[in-house]
């Protein structure tokens, strides 16, 4: 996100623009959490995990009363428009608010998860996915050299994006999917095909949200059917939330920050700004909140071609 920031303000200044951030995001409009920013607010930031701003999350933000305050903040500071980057929950309380309160505000697609319909790729996706597969090319080779057989439980609770495409690059005997559920006796009877010829290691991908109930719940069910490898789980958590962006995420952010400066000049409101096939293009929020982005198929047949 900080690369986002970074191409926010620095845009804003070619146009003359004042740069206000806000802290803890809606908490922080809410709680008068407000400072200026120019050039140098943005400095040596681009290569650092997180957000110089912070985030939280806002109940108080659900209320009407809570975006009737945030509204006399954006009253105080002469604020004429709000670039809001997040996933759903952000997006939706933008609409909201710029439908009770008049405000123009442009999004900026930053989830893990790469589920916002309207973008190829959100900020933070490639960065994810890069951290889950060194982990999984880390455990391979434990994995082969104590014959053991690894669960790997990554992010995706509602989407399998980062499950799907770190199998594949990971070279996963199975990925487990939100999208593509499989009952319990199903896993077990393609983990017994693909091992048929193997005898020495093995590694599933499971994403959080899959069915199963994540790889700690899927190995206790399914343990007793493969005595022979010793089998193991690794939960990567929230590691894959965090550390230095990816070269791809950096260019990813930094041209969707300029982007929404420039929608932002060129009238738009209500709309969120992405890239599809290298071009940059806008998705009016409400679509952006309603409708996920649906997994490449193509990829989850791939997936089962190289098992």
């Amino acid at each position: 996100m900080n690369a986002a920031v970074r191409a926010v303000v620095r845009v804003a200044a070619k146009y003359d623009l004042k740069v206000f951030g806000i802290r803890h995001g809606y908490h922080g409009l809410i709680h008068n959490e407000v400072k200026p920013m120019k050039n140098n607010s943005v400095s040596n930031i681009i290569q650092r995990g997180g957000t110089i701003l912070k985030s939280a999350r806002s109940q108080e933000f659900r209320t009407e009363e809570g975006r009737k305050k945030a509204a006399e903040t954006i009253k105080k500071y002469n604020i004429d428009a709000l670039v809001v980057i997040g996933g759903d929950g952000t997006f939706t309380g933008a609409n909201i608010f710029s439908q009770e309160h008049g405000i123009k505000v442009i999004g900026i697609p930053a989830t893990i998860d790469n589920d916002i319909i309207g973008t190829d790729e959100t900020i933070g996706y490639d960065t994810a996915l890069n951290t889950a597969l060194d982990a999984v090319d880390k455990i391979r080779d434990t994995a082969d050299a104590h014959e053991r057989m690894f669960l790997v439980e990554v992010m995706g609770r509602d989407a399998g994006f980062i499950a799907l495409e770190t199998s594949i690059a990971g070279g996963a005997e199975l990925a487990l999917l939100p999208e593509e559920l499989m009952d319990i006796e199903d896993v077990k009877s393609q983990l017994k095909n693909m091992l048929k010829n193997q005898v020495r290691s093995s590694l599933v991908v499971v994403a959080e949200g899959d069915e199963s109930g994540g790889a700690i719940q899927l190995a206790d069910q399914i343990r007793d059917d493969f005595k022979k490898y010793d089998m193991r789980v690794c939960i990567l958590g929230h590691i894959q939330r965090g550390g230095s962006p990816t070269a791809r995420d950096r260019v990813l952010a930094s041209r969707l920050g300029a982007a929404a400066i420039k929608t932002l000049m060129e009238g738009h409101s209500g709309v969120m700004v992405g890239i599809v096939n290298g071009d940059i293009k806008i998705t009016p929020i409400k679509i952006a909140v309603d409708r996920k982005k649906d997994l490449d198929h193509s990829l989850i047949e791939l997936a089962k071609l190289l098992r």
